[in-house]
């Protein structure tokens, strides 16, 4: 594990700190002709020796993976992201190179896992009430409310696209984690944290309605994820 985070720092210091964002912006526009994905290798393979202590004596063999690996997922993505799918390839390509360390890790350390360890009953219980903090939450919220939609509430050319629904999930996850850690106080605090960037809105409108309407939404929200984070804790002590 210890040889991992090795890896692991190298890439973080490689790829996110000293990687800036104008050398991302020259290996998107010239590829594999872009000098700066050669620096940016070069950097990698300079904390990659760092954190070996430049002894690459033991560990040569995941040396050469993981820079060669590193080279080839980096090109790969360059020619195949467009656009609209930058994002997806951000995580499938930091995915596959997190597959790598973990590939070259195990040439000198033996970190299988069995299907009984990753699967265990505490696991699936937790993925269980993810799945019903993140989805089914969000469509019981919308069922419950859509019945009010008032009608002056009208699409804002100024709001991100689906910002609401992200805040929603992540509204709920940060409730869920506080309570399952006990963290009741911070729960407060989020709600009044969301109630001063909503005051603006709500009074600018002098909607009666919306502001009702966003207050029920907000209250669901919470109040689902506080139910789910107790349901979570009850269920676990009888595992």
């Amino acid at each position: 594990m210890f040889l991992f985070l090795k890896f692991l720092l190298a890439h973080i210091l490689g790829d996110f700190v000293f990687q800036p964002e104008k050398w991302v912006k020259n290996k998107e526009e010239k590829k594999v002709k872009s000098v700066k994905l050669y620096y940016h290798i070069g950097i990698y393979v300079l904390f990659l020796l760092l954190v070996l202590q430049f002894n690459l004596k033991e560990h040569w063999l995941g040396f050469l993976l993981i820079v060669v690996s590193h080279y080839f997922i980096d090109v790969l993505k360059l020619y195949l992201q467009k656009k609209k799918t930058k994002r997806v390839w951000f995580f499938v390509d930091q995915m596959l190179h997190l597959l790598f360390l973990v590939i070259a890790t195990s040439l000198y350390v033996d970190i299988s896992l069995s299907a009984e360890n990753l699967i265990t009953d505490k696991i699936l219980l937790l993925i269980t009430f993810l799945l019903l903090v993140i989805f089914v939450s969000a469509i019981i919220i919308k069922i419950i409310i859509t019945q009010w939609n008032p009608e002056s509430k009208k699409e804002n050319d100024d709001s991100l696209a689906k910002a609401g629904r992200y805040i929603g999930i992540l509204e709920r996850l940060f409730v869920f984690t506080f309570v399952i850690t006990n963290h009741w106080e911070a729960i407060g605090f989020l709600l009044a944290a969301k109630s001063v960037f909503r005051f603006g809105d709500l009074t600018s409108s002098k909607d009666r309605k919306l502001t009702e309407y966003i207050l029920i939404g907000t209250l669901l929200s919470f109040g689902i994820a506080i139910f789910l984070g107790v349901l979570y804790l009850y269920t676990l002590k009888l595992i």
